[in-house]
């Protein structure tokens, strides 16, 4: 049994958090190599790291003063290695930081200073060797194309050649050598390539709660969690909003077959939630769970003989692509045809689209409505469930809940809701409640 285990900002925030963390690799000698994240928030009203790097570099970007943020962050290592009682000195490093800065090396560059200087104190502190993710994860271009190919060939060698390592989350290099980051939660995907190119079991990833759980706690007061989640009905979460998992997370190890166990730091002898490719096990309750955004709108297009118009679905979409706003949801019917986009996206470009709808279609009407949310009801259970879409409409229209769309995939993994923005909260409660509560 071997495994990587990345750990999230804010079980390394403080010298505590890396007690924990030695604790928890010690544990298990199968946990090899370990993927860090910048410091987190050590309070609530405190700062992330990565987002004091930010302030600074642009501070010294614009010619300001940058060097008293720059203290402070310094003074947040500083405290982890007196916390630690480790003798090691950052001087050097902070140093070669302000010179970059002075050189103007990037937001990306700054920003990953955060992992890179985690990484070598929390490789010290374990006596594991430190690998720079600069010198093993590649970008094929400024864009953020991950170079797979090259990322697992080099990757591959450097972990054969150690029994441990540290490498830092969130980062990898450019052609050129440049630094170039993964969106925010990225450590999350540099896990999951280190997985990938190690071979190993399984992929823990640590943080401060134990798994996923059913439904937003924000809105269901102590939801159930969910033991094991499959990669699709993850995918499906992630995009509804669910953010415990970067959701470009699972690829590399999809591709492997490599579990990912969500862990929690603060709490390790928890099980978490499994993440697989495939199941058999079958899961207590008919759904895996919900998750919804709000914030949408619904541009209905009404024409008659509309399902005879060959090419009529392309140019309505078309509409929309020239104003660069991409779509939700397309639910139809013989005569008409609603397009579901992203409010803050769609509301300045509104009479563009339309004056485009009407240049492309020459539609009977057109109805806008905004303040709309879309909830996703998930779940490979409900694929052998008789009756799952009268259950929602049932318990929706008990707590007076108007349902403004439904669309359900081919697949039958999940179930797509709209709702009024005023009714998302209900409308969750309503279909957690008749799924789960009622369960004995």
């Amino acid at each position: 049994m071997s495994k990587v285990v990345k750990f999230g900002g804010s079980s390394l925030a403080n010298a505590e958090q890396f007690k924990k963390v030695e604790s928890i690799i010690r544990a298990d000698s199968a946990r090899q190599y370990v993927v860090p994240s910048a410091p987190g928030k050590r309070f609530p009203k405190d700062s992330k790291v990565t987002d004091m790097l930010y302030a600074c570099y642009d501070l010294a970007e614009q010619g300001k003063d940058y060097k008293g943020l720059l203290e402070e962050i310094k003074s947040r290592y500083q405290e982890i290695l007196d916390g630690l009682d480790m003798e090691m000195s950052l001087e050097e490093e902070f140093e070669r930081i302000e010179e970059n800065f002075e050189k103007k090396a990037g937001r990306d560059y700054a920003a990953s200073r955060g992992e890179y200087l985690n990484g070598i104190v929390l490789a010290a502190y374990l006596g594991f060797p430190f690998i720079d993710a600069a010198e093993v994860i590649f970008f094929a271009d400024e864009e953020g194309t991950w170079d797979s190919e090259r990322t697992k060939a080099v990757l591959s060698k450097r972990l054969a050649e150690c029994e441990n390592a540290v490498i830092p989350g969130f980062y990898g290099s450019l052609p050129d050598g440049r630094i170039k980051t993964f969106s925010r939660g990225g450590s999350d995907i540099t896990g999951s390539i280190v997985a990938q190119a190690a071979g190993v079991d399984v992929y823990e990833n640590w943080t401060d709660v134990s798994g996923f759980l059913i439904a937003d706690p924000r809105i269901i007061q102590n939801p159930k969690g969910i033991d094991v989640i499959t990669y699709r009905e993850l995918r499906e979460l992630s995009y509804m909003g669910a953010t415990v998992l970067h959701e470009d997370a699972i690829f590399p190890v999809r591709q492997e077959g490599i579990p990912i166990n969500i862990k929690n730091t603060n709490a390790p002898e928890d099980e978490g939630t499994w993440i697989v490719g495939s199941t058999g096990q079958k899961s207590k309750y008919v759904i895996t769970g919900i998750a919804g955004k709000k914030g949408f709108c619904s541009i209905s297009v009404e024409k008659d003989m509309m399902n005879s118009e060959i090419g009529f679905g392309r140019k309505v979409l078309s509409a929309f692509e020239e104003q660069g706003i991409s779509f939700e949801h397309m639910p139809s019917g013989i005569d008409t045809l609603t397009v579901f986009v992203h409010q803050d996206e769609f509301i300045d470009k509104e009479q563009k689209v339309v004056a485009g709808l009407h240049r492309l279609v020459k539609p009977d009407t057109i109805e806008i409505e905004s303040d709309l949310a879309l909830i996703a009801v998930v779940g490979r259970g409900m694929k052998s469930t008789r009756g799952t879409a009268g259950r929602i409409f049932s318990a929706l229209a008990h707590n007076n809940v108007n349902v403004k769309m439904i669309d359900q995939g081919s697949s039958e993994l999940n179930i797509i809701i709209g709702v009024n923005n005023d009714d998302f909260e209900t409308a969750i409660r309503a279909i957690y409640d008749i799924f789960v509560l009622t369960v004995v």
